[in-house]
């Protein structure tokens, strides 16, 4: 099952795609910024019934190179058969679009990324046939930005960087970071950089402060992300109120019926709720139907 993580990590480029040419110089390779760009579709399937499918595939067009097409794929763990998929992307991509292909591989963990760098060979060791040499971006080469000034250069990369270094010590600064420039960032562009910040850090415990930055720093925004971490601040809210409320009244509260209140994201359940446990006897009343 693929997971928002992985979709973080290959989609910032479809929604950035000018974003690759500061990663190129990130990683020591000099790719023009694009003058034109198509996302173009990822379905590599052929007429075998194999289905392959490329995690995002652009083309890059630039004032003094030729056309190029950069496909990504975000990988999580080593993948034996990996290699042979991409080397197959390639050779398939040249020949459909007639136009060199770049493999840009984006990684979260230092290992993983280290290994899909290759280069991997293809071919008897005396005369291999050809040569697989993606390029990598994960925590070992992605840089750690945590002043907002270096954020505020380039948005994309540093969005692509936070993301990268989900499992770094130091990701209070590089989100804090982000939460700083994005306050005085327009909101048509500060939003979709929330969500891919909250989907590339996954289920980690980034992802837990990320959420709490968004709240108390971008309390103003009406993003996805921001309105859920609101609703679960009013329920925790609501719930300590109904708590509060039966403690005053002397209503006993099993370690059950605390649980069960504490539990409840749904706010409209909650008022209800509250509004029993100003008259109920007990917490049977608060939860009858």
């Amino acid at each position: 099952m693929v997971s928002s993580s992985h979709e973080a990590m290959h989609r910032i480029f479809q929604d950035y795609p000018g974003l690759f040419s500061g990663v190129s110089k990130v990683l020591g390779i000099d790719f023009a910024p694009p003058t034109s760009v198509a996302v173009l579709p990822n379905d590599l399937t052929a007429t075998s019934p194999v289905e392959r499918r490329v995690d995002t595939l652009v083309r890059l067009e630039s004032e003094d190179a030729e056309p190029l097409l950069l496909a990504i794929e975000a990988q999580g763990q080593k993948d034996p058969d990996k290699p042979a998929s991409w080397a197959y992307y390639a050779s398939y991509l040249l020949t459909k679009y007639r136009l060199q292909p770049v493999l840009l591989v984006v990684c979260q963990d230092r290992s993983t990324a280290e290994w899909a760098a290759g280069p991997v060979d293809f071919g008897p060791p005396q005369w291999p046939l050809l040569t697989l040499r993606p390029l990598v971006a994960g925590p070992h080469n992605m840089p750690v930005i945590t002043d907002p000034a270096e954020v505020r250069k380039d948005l994309a990369l540093a969005t692509l960087s936070a993301i990268t270094h989900a499992k770094n010590p130091d990701v209070g600064a590089i989100l804090k970071a982000m939460t700083t420039v994005l306050r005085d960032t327009p909101q048509a562009i500060a939003d979709p950089i929330i969500e891919l910040i909250s989907q590339g850090l996954g289920k980690r415990p980034a992802a837990e402060l990320w959420r709490n930055l968004v709240a108390v720093d971008l309390s103003f925004y009406k993003s996805y992300i921001a309105e859920e971490i609101r609703d679960e601040g009013r329920a925790e809210g609501r719930a300590e109120d109904i708590l509060r409320l039966l403690d005053r009244r002397g209503i006993d509260v099993s370690n059950d019926d605390r649980e069960r209140i504490t539990s409840c994201d749904d706010l409209d359940v909650l008022g209800r709720w509250f509004d029993r446990a100003i008259t109920a006897a007990s917490t049977t009343e608060v939860f009858a139907d």
